[in-house]
């Protein structure tokens, strides 16, 4: 089972979409996929139509004493094949509750561990702060993807999110691969085409050699949360969003390679 964390130091960049889009194209590939969402501000699960009161069961049940098991909070989303696990604003306490509770930070990895629901790829949309939530979905993940938004300002959390990769992978000590997907580029601005040569120089051996467009199809990721009855989302976007996955799993391939 893969496990793959959604994360930037940055809001606005682009990880619910991303996490939505990826899950699409997975099953889209045959795949069967978990998205987890981390967020306390629940965008990925608002988009699922789910209320924030009265709160869903969902992640901080997780966390709970005995703790509640993947299986036992995820719900099925209308697009088939895929399955999700609800946020909940009460994870905005979970800080303050870890300084009495060891063993938080390595909740959501031990309910990976013990997940027996049969899928393929596990997504977690994360919350733009490093905290206990973040810390947690990388320690469980196989692979960090970046959505970097291509704008000048977006580099600096794109910084601070690979050294944090590289803190979290030497405190596991297990390989993190980091992969970084430039996001809502525009090219009819000098900015974004900038962002994007300058992220695809410094990054060149993490960077994804394309980048995802902006696309008004996909302004709201809740058309990515909804089944399609006469073929997929279309646009620029989602088809930039499946290369993306297709270079993916080949780096993917290629690091297995290297390690056999």
């Amino acid at each position: 089972m893969r496990v793959w964390a959604i994360a930037n130091q940055k809001g606005g960049v682009g990880k619910t979409t991303t996490s939505l889009a990826l899950g699409r194209s997975l099953v889209l590939r045959g795949l069967s996929v978990l998205l987890v969402d981390l967020d306390p501000h629940a965008s990925l699960t608002r988009a699922f139509g789910i209320p924030s009161d009265p709160q869903p069961a969902g992640v901080v049940d997780l966390f709970g004493a005995p703790p509640a098991t993947l299986a036992g909070v995820m719900r099925p989303a209308p697009v088939e094949g895929l399955d999700f696990v609800c946020a909940q604003t009460a994870l905005a306490t979970l800080e303050r509750r870890s300084a009495n509770q060891p063993g938080l930070g390595l909740a959501l990895s031990q309910a990976i561990t013990r997940h027996t629901g049969g899928h393929d790829v596990v997504l977690l949309d994360c919350p733009p702060t490093l905290g206990l939530l973040m810390v947690n979905a990388l320690a469980a993940a196989d692979r960090l993807i970046v959505p970097t938004q291509c704008e000048p300002l977006a580099l600096h959390g794109l910084a601070g999110m690979v050294r944090t990769g590289a803190m979290v992978e030497r405190s596991r000590q297990r390989p993190l691969p980091v992969s970084v997907l430039p996001t809502l580029f525009d090219r009819r601005t000098r900015a974004g085409r900038d962002t994007l040569a300058q992220l695809q120089q410094e990054y060149r051996a993490l960077a994804w050699d394309e980048a995802i467009p902006v696309d008004t199809q996909l302004a709201n990721a809740d058309a990515l949360a909804q089944q399609v009855f006469h073929g997929e989302p279309g646009g620029r976007a989602m088809t930039a969003y499946a290369r993306a996955l297709d270079w993916l799993l080949a780096s993917e391939q290629q690091q297995l390679e290297r390690a056999a």
